[in-house]
């Protein structure tokens, strides 16, 4: 069965990802991940995951930030679902090579992310 996947969508929701200090980065993404503690007050369903994107100003104008979280959100609705590690709160991070980097690569960065996070479940 494969695990829930909900949205981070409140700023503590990233700060609280970011605060863990674990993360993968690639050419195309940074990913953060945090491993729900069981005694987490957030009413999450077990075995859920929760996923949140977000693309800084870096990246160039609201039209190009706007472009890669749709391009993010693509690749990760392909990987996450199948072969993230449940119980866990992912932040996918765009950058630059984001709008330029090919798709297939995107995908690529985002398993290569997981393995190198020791979040990788197999289908």
């Amino acid at each position: 069965m494969l695990p829930t996947v909900l949205r981070l969508q409140r700023r503590p929701q990233f700060l609280k990802v970011a605060g863990t200090r674990q993360k993968w980065v690639a050419p195309g993404l940074i990913l953060q991940i945090r491993r729900r503690p069981q005694d987490d007050k957030e009413a999450v369903p077990e075995g859920a995951i929760r996923l949140g994107f977000t693309v800084s100003k870096k990246v160039g104008n609201a039209v190009q930030r706007n472009r890669a979280r749709r391009r993010l959100r693509a690749a990760a609705g392909e990987v996450f679902a199948k072969h993230a590690a449940e119980d866990c709160d992912f932040v996918v991070i765009g950058r630059a090579a984001t709008l330029k980097r090919s798709y297939d690569k995107l995908v690529s960065d985002l398993e290569t992310s997981l393995k190198g996070l020791k979040a990788w479940r197999e289908a």
